[in-house]
């Protein structure tokens, strides 16, 4: 599963608001219910799901990187919402440096490979510095994503 198999640019913030990463998270899944991604009544829900799953261990893994991330049985398909800060949010990340790229995402319940899987792909690919510097210097969403879409191409 890749990055753009579940993100379209309207999952793209290219400002994120959040000053730090229980903001950021919100942001990004009232992004997902605006969007259709995620049912506006279990919105809550799943904010809560992914705050528990953040505050057992931050998601925050380095290099200006968050990505927060839950299961869930309240959707059918994997889905995420990518942000982008330039100020930087506080994410009590590991090398405790502001993130300025999130890339929350959900999985169904049950889909505990996949869940696995697609973390794995985006912490590669997020962990390639010629992407990161691109999608920090991208002029606006639509840029973003071509980003996103043509770092799976190779």
């Amino acid at each position: 599963m890749e990055l753009a198999d579940f993100l379209t640019k309207e999952q793209v913030v290219t400002e994120l608001k959040a000053a730090d990463r229980w903001e950021a998270i919100e942001e990004l899944i009232d992004l997902l219910v605006e969007h259709g991604r995620i049912k506006s009544e279990h919105r809550d829900a799943i904010v809560s799901v992914v705050k528990k799953r953040e505050t057992s261990m931050s998601t925050g893994i380095g290099f200006g990187i968050g990505i927060p991330h839950a299961s869930t049985d309240l959707i059918d398909d994997v889905t995420g919402a990518f942000g982008r800060s330039k100020e930087g949010v506080d994410f009590d990340s590991l090398d405790n440096q502001p993130v300025k790229l999130v890339m929350l995402f959900l999985v169904p319940q049950g889909q505990f490979q996949k869940h696995l899987h697609t973390l794995a792909k985006i912490a590669k690919v997020l962990h390639k510095k010629e992407f990161r510097k691109s999608l920090e210097e991208a002029e606006d969403a639509a840029e973003m994503y071509q980003i996103i879409r043509s770092s799976q191409e190779g």
